[in-house]
């Protein structure tokens, strides 16, 4: 791989990370922390959303998250022909 390939495949590395954890920090600050009071009127298996994504939703979509970056960069390494 040249290094303008690379580049792109860092960058596109990079995007996805970005991506990825935007959505985490939604989920866990934005959700568990600051929209808490307003989630707190909507239930989830007798818990009060907000609680739920503060204690475990949060971790739920972490580890979602790491599945979907692992299924992406398995995508990306076969682009770039990088794969085992």
């Amino acid at each position: 791989m040249d290094a303008s390939q690379r580049k792109k495949y860092w960058r596109e590395n990079l995007r996805y990370l970005a991506i990825l954890l935007i959505i985490w920090f939604l989920v866990s600050y934005g959700f568990g922390i600051l929209l808490v009071d307003e989630l707190n009127t909507i239930r989830l298996g007798g818990f009060k959303l907000g609680f739920w994504f503060a204690q475990q939703g949060s971790i739920y979509v972490f580890v979602l998250l790491i599945f979907i970056y692992v299924r992406l960069m398995n995508k990306l390494d076969k682009k770039y022909k990088v794969n085992e």
